[in-house]
């Protein structure tokens, strides 16, 4: 008599190879990336947002408190098998990822208010990523069976995130504040390698795994598009309901779609060590929200091009 063993067995107990080096990398490059967003902050960019509190206000509310919230409506609806549905949740209680930078510049966005917003919900991010994922993991019975198997400490979660992001934004930011030439010429360097790097990494990181992705990317592939979408839907329109301008609105979309999946990924491999739902959700998150968001930035500054002609 064959056992049959159903598809959420298997996507529940399947593990994803990640050694202990490959985590260390992880670590570093994560930290060199924030380092190098670092160097561009100023402290009069945080001046300028406390000077516009509504701006901020809506920003964190929307990468903190509604972003999660629609993620675990999703949930809800979509019904995923458990560990895509927590890898769902750990997407959304990630900062927004410091390509949305980039992005916002290319779509004419407010680019000062996109760094300081970056600077501001990293910081936000130390206590709020932990938080969020064991607070809305905690709401969904199947999640909350993950997290209960795990034992996730938030403490821990937290002591990792601020050594990897905290400590490289204050002293990125330092460095800045006194020696402003060398920061300009770091920075020049460091933010496009160290993205560069992060995807060639991830890349390389699961070319070992390339038939388990393959054979089962289809079960978040649905999952993490509709979820993208809604980030930069509810982004855009929540803005525009507040009242912003069509320049912040779209910072805001591109600031609430666009999320940290390489802090996630490797909150995946260090707490839930690779758990295949979760990790393939954050891997293909990682290749879509990159594509995406250069192509809605493309057609934004299309459109604005044209506005001004």
């Amino acid at each position: 008599m064959l056992l049959k063993i159903s598809t959420n067995e298997v996507l529940d107990t399947l593990k994803i190879n990640f050694n202990n080096e490959e985590l260390w990398a992880v670590n570093v490059i994560l930290a060199v990336i924030m380092f190098g967003v670092a160097l561009g902050i100023k402290i009069e960019d945080f001046k300028r947002l406390f000077a516009h509190p509504k701006v901020v206000i809506i920003g964190i509310l929307l990468q903190f408190i509604l972003f999660p919230f629609i993620t675990f409506l999703l949930v809800q609806i979509m019904n995923p098998y458990p560990s895509i549905a927590l890898g769902m949740m750990m997407v959304a209680a990630c900062p927004g990822g410091n390509i949305s930078n980039f992005a916002t510049h290319l779509a004419g966005g407010n680019s000062a208010l996109s760094i300081s917003l970056t600077a501001f919900a990293t910081l936000v991010a130390i206590f709020m990523t932990p938080l969020n994922l064991a607070f809305w993991g905690g709401l969904y019975e199947p999640t909350a069976n993950i997290l209960r198997s795990v034992a996730l400490d938030p403490l821990v979660l937290i002591r990792l995130v601020s050594l990897i992001l905290g400590i490289p934004l204050i002293l990125g930011m330092l460095i800045r504040y006194y020696k402003p030439a060398i920061a300009d010429s770091l920075s020049k360097i460091l933010r496009p390698l160290s993205i560069l790097i992060l995807v060639v990494f991830i890349i390389g990181a699961f070319y070992e795994n390339w038939t388990i992705f393959i054979d089962y990317v289809h079960y978040v592939f649905m999952a993490v598009i509709t979820l993208n979408f809604l980030g930069y839907f509810t982004g855009f329109y929540f803005s525009k309901l507040m009242g912003l301008s069509f320049k912040n609105q779209k910072t805001l979309a591109i600031e609430t779609g666009i999320q940290n999946s390489g802090l996630g990924l490797l909150l995946c491999f260090v707490f839930f060590e690779g758990l295949g739902g979760m990790a393939l959700c954050l891997a293909f998150w990682s290749v879509w929200d990159i594509a995406s968001a250069l192509g809605l930035a493309y057609f934004w500054s299309k459109k604005t091009t044209k506005v001004i002609a």
